[in-house]
């Protein structure tokens, strides 16, 4: 870079610590090349040339200097951006001061020169090449999936004739015409903007302005786009924004994203941002300053795109769809992918179907073969068959349920490699599925064809039956209802119709909108008292097993024989629960409620209480109900002292028992998390807490990841819980060997640890929720792994959906906020810890393939839990994934 003043030469060098106002020198701050050379006359008025140089291209900008002002004479070189860089020399000033102001806007100037000759081309910044290209994307006040320019346009003009009052749109229906309807605020700000910047003072605007309105918001120019953000800013248009704007919009960001933690210190952000964009405190920012913020912000998604870009082009080529003609080989290479991801259902399931085809038809053939075949015909067959089918049924639909025996059969055994225990409660459901196939055949089968037919035989026909129903022959059909075969079978169909409806997600879940009245009747509380009513039932199965019309020698009533092993095996189960949970009384140490409705409660171990990350336990509050136990996954590590569980108050019993424990609880101070605490510890004053019971812990999917090297954790919302406990083990694990390493640990417990090596080598944890609250839950574990974990084992990724994706015009504060609080104190914005959050969701096929590129030839244990709607999704990219890289990737979804 090189300055020339022309009338008078002299040389010196051009740093920023000669520019004091008492010096003759102009200061600037950078590295700079070339000499500086001046004339001045002893008149007041002289003409300075300023020239920039960059591999040999020059942009010159001449200056006018005269006692009182500054004016730009000429521009050689440069384009739009440097005539406004320049233009800003342009400014009054009293002679006193006019050389400090001088040195100071060229110091200004020359820094943004710079940063713009910092790439090759300097007449115009070449944003598409720039490294903030991506940033450039961004700021887009309509959402990239939507449709833009006129076949969107004939969209919203459809809008506008139907929500138009005489030929107007007005104020309040713009966000609804342009399909901003999330946001009305937002659209409303956005609506003044426009107007103000077009000069319409008016509430309403016709379809020609709605029109010119569009084209600007859809506008793919970032100038453009900028212009639009800034307007919505600077609402004086004075080209200034002041602090007191700057929070204003931060609020209508927050607003329009759900954060309402940001609102609460939306004073304290904008403070931080004019320190930023305004360090000589001159009280304003101006539009060039939001822009190279803007330019300057952090992709949210760099960690995921730093993988090498000929890799990741080779495997995107690999995952994509094969597009086969063949039919038959289509159809088979499906099968074969579809038997390999489920052979160990398919097997259970063909021997199940197998043991009661087999059953059906053996009942059906011998019942063929006897007399009552000639008076009752295929449709005794039928309810017999039907009928066995019942007994195996009614004894299998127990074993999934016993706990304690799968818990044990998984921890203990290798039978997990071929029996699915994680769908064990599936299992449960295909076999109720079953009962009810069964019940509706054996008693339609009875009802509608067997009595009928009995009735109305004659004399001899009913010669036969006589040894079965008597001498005298039936005269009605409440004769068959009334004896105890009929009204035994009666009450268990209407018992089992009952819990069966009573399972169903659209009552046990409450999805179904239904009377005041009846809402009481439903629920999870109607579920789990309904499924109580199996005792009767088979209480009653076996009376109706016993007095059987076509049965009644002992031996041949099977009944009880199916049904002793199984029921027995569970009474056992049950009764090793009540016995377990009646010492594992626990005793508080710390409640929490934290926002989202969700209750945490601390608790002290029981004695020889052993549990696996990822296992569950059931609890009971006989404050609440003393007969009801509920699961919860487990968010402690077994390494830590204490038992946390952390509650979604989703129900009656849940919501009874935060109201409970609320009511113990007090403000949090100034330090902590949550809306309500109690800390009891060892504290004097120890208030009434509820009792808890527990009982577990019971094995499930999660707890199979010391399988794996690799884990990629997907939590969404409460979801979240058995993977934060297993976060928390690999954390433990991490702490551990350190101090192994260092020789804290003492030599037995070394020596135990090198027998059983952790096997987690790395851990991908992407947790995805609605509400910034819900950050609290676990923020203190979030801020232990970014403390401890230094090499980077566990690679944590918050999500909030709440916040509109990246480049919408809605985040774009949220994200240039995030930044710049997160350089400055280390915190996240959203989330309140050290742990950057993402906005909107996952790209999933980029996370996998992201995991994929880093572990090939590995294995990689995915365990999600959370709602079923993103279940089929990760599945099928486990799948796809694991055919067409060297990575594979086991899915395993929690159930409960």
């Amino acid at each position: 870079m090189e300055i020339q003043e022309s009338h008078q030469s002299w040389h010196e060098s051009w740093s920023e610590t000669d520019s004091n106002p008492g010096s003759n020198r102009v200061g600037y701050s950078g590295p700079l090349s070339g000499p500086i050379t001046s004339n001045s006359k002893k008149n007041s008025s002289k003409r300075n040339s300023a020239r920039f140089k960059d591999d040999e291209r020059y942009v010159e900008i001449t200056l006018d200097i005269h006692d009182d002002s500054v004016s730009v004479q000429n521009i050689r070189g440069g384009g739009s951006d440097t005539a406004y860089l320049a233009s800003r020399l342009e400014r009054k000033a009293s002679s006193s001061s006019l050389g400090s102001q001088l040195s100071f806007k060229l110091r200004q100037v020359s820094r943004e020169l710079k940063r713009m000759t910092s790439s090759k081309t300097f007449n115009k910044v070449d944003r598409s090449k720039s490294g903030a290209a991506r940033a450039l994307k961004g700021l887009q006040f309509m959402s990239s999936n939507k449709n833009i320019g006129s076949e969107g346009w004939s969209q919203v003009e459809l809008r506008f004739d139907e929500l138009a009052v005489n030929g107007m749109l007005p104020k309040s229906s713009f966000g609804q015409c342009i399909g901003m309807n999330e946001s009305k605020e937002f659209a409303s700000e956005l609506f003044d903007a426009l107007a103000r910047r077009r000069g319409i003072n008016s509430d309403s605007i016709t379809k020609a302005q709605l029109q010119g309105f569009w084209e600007q918001i859809t506008d793919q120019s970032f100038d453009a786009r900028l212009q639009t953000f800034f307007d919505m800013v600077d609402k004086n248009l004075d080209g200034r924004i002041t602090e007191k704007e700057v929070k204003e919009i931060i609020l209508l960001s927050a607003s329009a994203n759900k954060l309402s933690k940001i609102q609460e210190s939306a004073e304290e952000y904008a403070a931080l941002i004019m320190e930023e964009l305004d360090p000589d405190n001159l009280g304003y920012v101006e539009l060039y300053n939001l822009e190279m913020l803007l330019l300057q912000a952090p992709n949210q998604s760099t960690n995921l795109i730093t993988d090498s870009r000929m890799l990741s082009q080779m495997l995107s080529e690999r995952l994509v769809p094969t597009k086969d003609r063949n039919v038959i080989k289509k159809w088979y290479r499906g099968l074969a992918y579809f038997v390999e991801d489920n052979w160990k259902r398919i097997w259970v399931m063909a021997l199940w179907l197998s043991i009661c085809a087999g059953l059906f038809t053996w009942k059906f053939i011998q019942y063929k073969n006897r007399a009552v075949f000639d008076v009752m015909g295929y449709c005794v067959t039928t309810a017999k068959g039907a009928a066995e089918t019942l007994k195996f049924n009614m004894a299998l639909i127990l074993l999934p349920v016993c706990r304690n025996t799968i818990t044990l059969l998984r921890s203990k055994t290798k039978l997990g490699a071929v029996v699915p225990f994680d769908d064990n409660i599936n299992f449960h459901k295909v076999v109720a599925f079953g009962i009810a196939i069964g019940v509706g055949l054996h008693g339609i089968a009875h009802l509608t064809c067997d009595f009928p037919r009995l009735l109305h035989t004659t004399d001899d026909e009913y010669e036969p039956m006589e040894q079965f129903f008597g001498e005298d022959r039936p005269e009605n059909y409440w004769w068959f209802v009334k004896g105890t075969e009929g009204w035994t079978g009666v009450v268990m169909v209407v018992l089992m119709a009952i819990a069966y409806i009573l399972a169903q997600p659209w009552f046990r879940r409450n999805r179904l909108k239904r009377p005041k009245f009846l809402k009481k009747l439903t629920g999870f509380n109607a579920f789990w008292y309904s499924h109580h009513l199996f005792v009767i039932v088979y209480v009653l199965f076996v009376i109706h097993g016993y007095y059987l019309f076509l049965s009644k020698k002992w031996y041949k009533k099977t009944t009880w024989m199916y049904l002793a092993v199984p029921v027995l095996l569970y009474a056992c189960e049950r009764l090793t629960r009540a016995f377990r949970s009646g010492y594992k009384s626990v005793k508080i140490l710390k409640v929490a409620v934290y926002p989202g409705n969700v209750l945490a409660l601390h608790m002290s171990k029981p004695q020889g209480f052993k549990y696996t990350s990822g296992q569950y336990i059931f609890v009971n509050c006989a404050d609440v109900s003393p007969f009801q136990w509920h699961p919860f996954s487990i968010t402690s590590a077994p390494g830590d002292d204490y038992l946390s569980i952390h509650i979604r108050t989703l129900g009656d019993w849940t919501s009874q028992l935060k109201t409970l424990f609320s009511k113990v609880c007090q403000p949090p101070s100034m330090n902590q998390s949550g809306l309500l605490r109690a800390d009891v510890g060892d504290s004097e004053n120890k208030p009434r807490l509820p009792k808890l019971l527990i009982d577990g812990a019971y094995g499930a999917p999660a707890q199979d990841y010391k399988e794996y090297d690799v884990l990629l954790l997907v939590g969404l919302g409460i979801g979240a819980t058995p993977l934060i406990s297993i976060v928390k083990d690999v954390l433990n694990n991490i702490r551990q060997q350190k101090e192994l390493e260092e020789g804290i640990v003492e030599g037995g417990q070394a020596k135990n640890n090198k027998k059983k090596p952790f096997a987690t080598k790395r851990a991908y944890f992407y947790w995805v929720t609605r509400e910034q609250g819900s950050f609290e839950w676990f923020r203190g574990v979030m801020n232990e792994v970014a403390d401890y974990d230094l090499d980077g084992i566990i690679e944590l990724h918050n999500y909030c959906t709440s916040v509109y994706e990246e480049g919408d015009a809605r985040s774009a504060l949220i994200t240039m906020l995030q930044s710049l609080n997160h350089a400055k104190n280390g915190l996240d914005i959203v989330s309140g810890t050290q742990v950057k959050t993402h906005f909107a969701r996952p790209n999933w096929r980029t996370v996998f393939k992201h995991v994929a590129m880093k572990h090939t030839d590995e294995r990689v244990g995915v365990f999600y839990c959370g709602a079923p709607g993103l279940t089929g999704e990760l599945r099928r990219l486990a799948q796809d994934f694991s055919r067409k890289t060297t990575t594979k990737f086991d899915f395993h979804k929690e159930n409960f």
